[in-house]
């Protein structure tokens, strides 16, 4: 997908490897990443850093909204996101859709730190099709986080508009999605037709940004839909005291990284205005 351009580690051991029905799947132990998730040969979280993607993709959305009890996650297998969402104080119910049941099984064993989201009592996880789920629970939801892998094999539909129309269906009034949607830096038309698609379906959107240096480029970028109309994406309506950060254990997100993250460069807002 990065043609031209390499990133290495070095790797101790592996720890597992398998293909399943959807994807080849491989964990690695390497001396300076800790353990490596790698779904279809793309690095999908590294124990270095992958509390920065975890942490944006659930808090960036759940912030925005103003009262976020129900949220759907659909993709995120590895359990990152359902660790960070359940955190928030005003979710009460998780209902996870991921397709995969052999990622789930394999993050439960090797990623620990990660599969820790499956033991919320806030989680009910179905294992199967997000699309098929949505289309059976209409406006339920307050929020939908899709913490999907890069638009190849199984994610590939995840990032058409057909999508973005089957979320904003199973969304409440005012609901709120969030979406991976690449780096500007290697992909910038991925970037901005996943934009486009959103802002054709919701009357507020945005894209939003946060560092992961294990991803091509270091950046990694997602795509925010809102049914409010008067929503401000870079004003959170729940903002944290340092004190609430340290108690909830949040090591990237905090109310002025929210903020800062919709502050794109030159270059980028004038490739998204067109």
């Amino acid at each position: 997908m990065w043609p031209g351009g390499t990133f290495s580690f070095e790797v101790k051991e592996v720890l597992h490897k398998e293909k399943s029905k959807y994807q080849d799947i491989l964990v690695l132990d390497t001396t300076s990443l800790g353990r490596v998730l790698v779904l279809d040969g793309i690095i999908q979280c590294t124990q270095k850093d992958e509390f920065s993607y975890q942490e944006m993709i659930s808090f960036l959305p759940l912030c925005c909204h103003k009262n976020p009890e129900k949220v759907l996650i659909v993709g995120g297998g590895d359990g990152g996101v359902a660790r960070e969402v359940a955190k928030h104080p005003l979710v009460k119910e998780i209902v996870q859709v991921e397709i995969d049941d052999k990622v789930i099984e394999v993050s439960k064993k090797y990623l620990p730190f990660m599969a820790v989201g499956f033991e919320s009592k806030k989680l009910k996880l179905h294992v199967g099709d997000g699309f098929e789920f949505m289309k059976n629970h209409s406006q339920e939801f307050d929020v939908i986080i899709t913490d999907s892998s890069d638009p190849v094999g199984p994610a590939v539909s995840l990032f058409q508009e057909n999508y973005f129309a089957l979320m904003k269906s199973a969304l409440k009034p005012n609901g709120i999605v969030c979406s991976q949607a690449g780096t500007y830096w290697y992909s910038m038309d991925l970037v901005s037709s996943t934009l486009k698609i959103c802002k054709n379906q919701f009357p507020k959107a945005a894209y939003a940004t946060t560092s992961v240096p294990t991803y091509p480029s270091g950046q990694i970028g997602f795509v925010i839909g809102s049914l409010d109309s008067d929503v401000q994406f870079d004003k959170p309506t729940l903002t944290f005291s340092r004190q609430d950060e340290l108690s909830m254990n949040l090591r990237y997100y905090s109310t002025d990284v929210h903020k800062a993250a919709f502050a794109l460069p030159t270059f980028v807002k004038n490739e998204l205005e067109k």
